[in-house]
């Protein structure tokens, strides 16, 4: 499956900026993608010289890549606020994948600024991988963290999403493929299960919804899994963050693949700051996906880029 067509990856002076232009490049290769590297030039830096120096260090960047599989490969410095200019550049290119690295920094300043990284997972339009420095070139495990309808009617189209994408690169990386979705008891059986109920009632209940979740799980699978990836599922029953992160450990996991919105109760998982969360907790790599019809919050008319 040769969904991405136009990659965009950021360049910049931070630790795991080459692991992120690593990755791209195979996955560019792979898809016959064009791409796009991009600098971010802070405003109280832009000197002629200063960008020029910056234009210089992309070129030489692209030159050395020696990537002739890569048909279409182009450099741009981008002067503004780095997550907002590249946000304009997808928009105006209609770029379809962001890479960048997770740059880090100390806890204080990401609890009170946030980064790059985890501004581009909220506002981004087309899906964002965010590369944890250090990873190997190789993902060997990739984990989708889906939604399910507790009532089974139904699929959600944004895990069906998550599903394609994260079958498509575990594809390509012969990776082994885990999907997981977290579940809890609903509707009025949540109130039965703490209740004082017998055991056996209460273990009736929770195989019940349990059987219904994987019912679901299943369909989703059988319709949206490319290719020849096996999907391994796994249905805890817990918080979904708390249950994604344990599964990162315990299997190994290179690469976590999730919305950032959701139509159910689950909504927590995809929702604030539960992408981020697993990025800071974890040291696998994490690619957001956005649900039809986001729209970014950035106007066209504002900062400027240089080529």
């Amino acid at each position: 499956m040769k969904r991405f067509k136009n990659m965009l990856i950021v360049y910049n002076d931070v630790p795991g900026a080459d692991d992120a232009l690593t990755q791209g490049a195979a996955l560019a290769v792979a898809n016959d993608s064009r791409l796009t590297l991009v600098d971010i030039c802070p405003i109280g830096y832009r000197t002629p010289d200063f960008i020029a120096e910056r234009e210089k260090r992309l070129r030489r960047t692209v030159r050395s890549l020696h990537l002739e599989e890569i048909k279409d490969v182009d450099a741009r410095v981008l002067v503004g606020d780095g997550c907002e200019e590249v946000i304009r550049q997808v928009l105006r290119a209609r770029h379809d994948m962001v890479i960048a690295s997770s740059e880090g920094g100390g806890p204080l300043k990401n609890a009170l600024y946030g980064t790059m990284a985890t501004a581009l997972m909220r506002k981004c339009p087309c899906p964002v991988w965010i590369v944890k420095p250090g990873q190997s070139a190789v993902y060997r495990r990739v984990l989708a963290a889906v939604d399910v309808d507790p009532n089974g009617s139904t699929i959600d189209p944004l895990s069906a999403k998550v599903i394609e994408m994260a079958s498509s690169l575990a594809n390509g990386h012969n990776a082994e493929f885990h999907v997981l979705h977290a579940w809890d008891v609903t509707g009025k059986d949540a109130d039965t299960i703490y209740s004082e109920v017998p055991d056996p009632t209460r273990a009736r209940l929770l195989d019940n919804h349990e059987a219904v979740r994987r019912a679901a799980l299943e369909d989703l699978l059988e319709r949206h899994v490319y290719g020849h990836a096996t999907p391994v599922p796994h249905l805890p029953r817990g918080t979904p963050v708390w249950e994604i992160s344990g599964a990162v450990e315990s299997h190994e996991i290179d690469l976590v693949v999730m919305g950032t919105a959701s139509r159910s109760g689950l909504a927590a998982l995809f929702l604030g700051n539960s992408a981020e969360t697993i990025l800071a907790a974890t040291r696998c790599g994490v690619m957001t996906v956005k649900p039809d019809g986001f729209e970014a919050s950035i106007s066209l008319e504002q900062g400027r880029d240089v080529a």
